[in-house]
């Protein structure tokens, strides 16, 4: 198989504020493997915040063409690599490999002739609502913000939250609730609260209709964490302290939820890993993703059967959309029925 690889500069439609951070752009490196006429792709998520700056994510993918050069047959990696078995691949960073996995899944889809989600497991092809982010801002562009999306047909919107003065995010939840009664409220800190705080100001924004809450404090203090998740009034969902496969086995049964990114766990054989892990432990499946493209996101689609809440809103908050094939502006993101991912480039895309 031969890889190749091209980075590209995704820009969002507006700066997206969080506690530790403003977004307005982002790197992503478009992996494609090729083997007899046919040409998988995947999209490695460049993020400082992972350790995996642009420079790094190229450094490991020429590393490792030479290994991919070697492999056997699509079919033959892609099952030694569901199984575990050694595929040859040297070691990588779990968001080159997840790149790399996406490519392999689709070039072994298109080369099938069925859909990713056949491939792994799902005959009838996911599609579930997904949340919409709404950044750090004033409770009145806020509520503009859910109003728009309320009627675009979101039912579940994630509010960002962790303002140097908690009030401040109390009026946005209120503001946004006021705008969309009907929605189900997921709240955001990213970690930004101690967990005196985050004990205090759960009750209040439970108030609020608030029916979830994503890492409410500080990551590195999964202990902490879980004394949290026991005295919440709602649902508590790990997010930075569930990276890896481990993560989520050591949290399993102490919080109610665990956020799967693919980009951070490693991919798709990794999400499904942990699926199985939690099962029957009382702690659900969330997936997320960091922003990137329908590329991007689109293997994490086939796989939201599994999960009880889905954030799969990083393409929704792009300028301009480099692939399609996912939907989501109507609040639904659907695996497409097509050969392998099924997402296709733009026609402004096409030949860039």
């Amino acid at each position: 198989m031969r890889l190749t690889w091209q980075a590209t500069e995704l820009v969002l439609a507006e700066p997206l504020r969080i506690s530790r951070s403003v977004m307005s752009r982002r790197d992503v490196v478009g992996v494609a493997l090729e083997h007899g006429g046919l040409t998988g792709h995947g999209e490695v998520v460049s993020s400082d915040h992972l350790g995996l700056p642009t420079p790094r994510v190229i450094r490991h993918l020429t590393e490792a063409r030479p290994a991919v050069a070697r492999l056997p047959d699509p079919e033959t990696t892609w099952d030694a690599h569901m199984s575990g078995a050694p595929t040859g691949l040297p070691e990588l960073p779990p968001g080159v490999l997840a790149g790399i996995e996406a490519a392999l899944l689709d070039l072994v889809g298109k080369r099938a002739g069925r859909p990713a989600h056949h491939l792994l497991g799902t005959h009838t092809a996911p599609a579930a609502p997904t949340t919409r982010t709404i950044g750090i801002t004033a409770p009145a562009p806020a509520a503009a913000q859910a109003a728009r999306l309320a009627l675009s047909g979101f039912t579940a919107l994630k509010v960002k939250a962790g303002s140097p003065d908690p009030a401040d995010d109390l009026a946005r939840v209120e503001a946004v609730r006021t705008a969309a009664p009907r929605a189900s409220l997921l709240l955001d800190p990213n970690g930004a609260w101690t967990e005196r705080q985050a004990l205090d100001l759960l009750p209040r924004f439970a108030d609020l209709g608030v029916t979830a809450v994503e890492q409410p404090i500080a990551p590195g203090h999964p202990e902490a964490l879980a004394r949290v998740a026991k005295e919440s009034p709602v649902p508590v969902i790990a997010d930075e302290d569930a990276v890896s496969h481990d993560d989520a086995v050591a949290l399993a049964g102490l919080v109610h939820g665990v956020n799967v990114k693919l980009a951070k766990c490693g991919g798709v054989r990794a999400a499904l890993r942990i699926h199985d892990a939690l099962r029957g432990s009382g702690t659900d499946l969330m997936l997320g993703c960091l922003t990137a493209s329908s590329l991007g996101i689109a293997p994490a689609v086939h796989l939201a059967d599994r999960a009880r809440w889905v954030d799969l809103d990083g393409h929704l908050l792009l300028a301009d959309d480099p692939w399609t094939g996912i939907g989501g502006t109507d609040g639904t993101v659907r695996a497409p029925d097509r050969d392998g991912l099924g997402v296709r480039r733009t026609p402004r895309a096409v030949g860039t």
